[in-house]
């Protein structure tokens, strides 16, 4: 039986080094695109990429989502049965900083792909899925399922808004089997170090060890639905394996807000915190000790204050539910943390 082919755009990423190994499992083989840069960041698919002389069943190219030539040829080339676009500028605090650029890679970059898929005329071979995010909701009150209306609160969920329509324009214009995965927020071990949860763990961690003496938090009561990166890339793979294309929401379910997801962290490392102050002027101490304070620059503009999605749709249709639990998500973040 002929082996199914499969490119992942953000490949070095959380979601694709995931998603590129379950897709190996799956007997797949599996090409990656990463941009260019000084360093190789490909820490996160050491243990998947091997010699380019030896035969495999995973290859890694360069490429950019802001370069419309290089996904056009690189498309061409590979002719996947599967594309799954997880590339992107995906800081929403760095969006407000980089908005032109998140808009180009994020919006423009979605466009990119599809236009390629049917300038090529792979509509009928290949199938499509677009990274969502659950930030296009915004001030949307929660739960948010795919009926929700979108009310994006960053150049960030503003462009990922983009890349939802233009998906589902492509798909009902042209007839390419495309997708969006609407996730809510998805974390791991090898989450990068500027998101809020892996910052805390590593902060934390890093208190306990005494290589650190402090941690610096934005907004503590955001609250979020958080579940586990290794469960959602297998949504993913559910939507482009169905007979019709659709659009699904994902999540847990449940939501806990940033202070709560510290003290559930600070609980696993048995630090005991206690919260004194209110606004800018709130501490967490251990001991007498301050160890948490708050700092305005890593408050948005515009914040976001609740997301909790509801994924009744998936579990239904795609027989799709989380695995993980916040705990356990949580002890394996903090047991990567302290083994590296």
């Amino acid at each position: 039986m002929k082996k199914k082919i499969a490119l992942i755009y953000g490949v070095t990423g959380q979601d694709g080094a995931y998603l590129a190994k379950l897709l190996i499992n799956k007997n797949y083989i599996v090409h990656g695109v990463k941009r260019r840069s000084s360093s190789l960041n490909t820490s996160r698919i050491d243990d998947i990429y091997r010699d380019p002389h030896e035969e495999r069943n995973f290859y890694l190219h360069y490429g950019d989502l802001s370069d419309s030539l290089s996904i056009l040829k690189t498309i061409k080339k590979i002719q996947p049965d599967e594309i799954y676009n997880l590339g992107a500028q995906s800081h929403v605090g760095v969006s407000f900083e980089v908005p032109e650029y998140t808009a180009n890679v994020d919006a423009i970059g979605t466009l990119r792909i599809l236009d390629s898929i049917k300038t090529l005329g792979l509509e009928k071979k290949t199938k499509y899925y677009q990274a969502g995010t659950s930030e296009m909701f915004g001030a949307t009150k929660p739960p948010q399922n795919e009926k929700s209306i979108f009310y994006p609160r960053s150049p960030y969920a503003v462009a990922k808004l983009y890349a939802h329509w233009i998906t589902i324009n492509y798909r009902e214009a042209y007839d390419i089997f495309a997708c969006n995965g609407i996730l809510f927020n998805h974390e791991s071990p090898i989450r990068g170090e500027t998101f809020v949860t892996k910052k805390i763990v590593s902060g934390l961690c890093a208190i306990v060890k005494k290589k650190n003496s402090k941690l610096y938090l934005g907004n503590i009561y955001a609250k979020r639905d958080w579940g586990h990166a290794k469960d959602y890339v297998v949504a993913m793979w559910k939507m482009l394996n169905k007979k019709k294309p659709k659009d699904y929401v994902i999540a847990t379910g449940k939501q806990y807000s940033v202070k709560t997801f510290v003290n559930l962290v600070a609980k696993e490392l048995n630090i005991r915190i206690i919260w004194k102050g209110s606004g800018l002027n709130e501490k967490g101490y251990w001991g007498n000790k301050s160890i948490i304070e708050i700092d305005k620059r890593y408050f948005r503009p515009t914040e976001v204050n609740s997301l909790k999605g509801n994924a009744q749709l998936a579990r239904k249709e795609l027989k799709w539910k989380p695995k993980y639990n916040i705990t356990a998500l949580i002890k394996e973040m903090i047991k990567a943390d302290f083994n590296s």
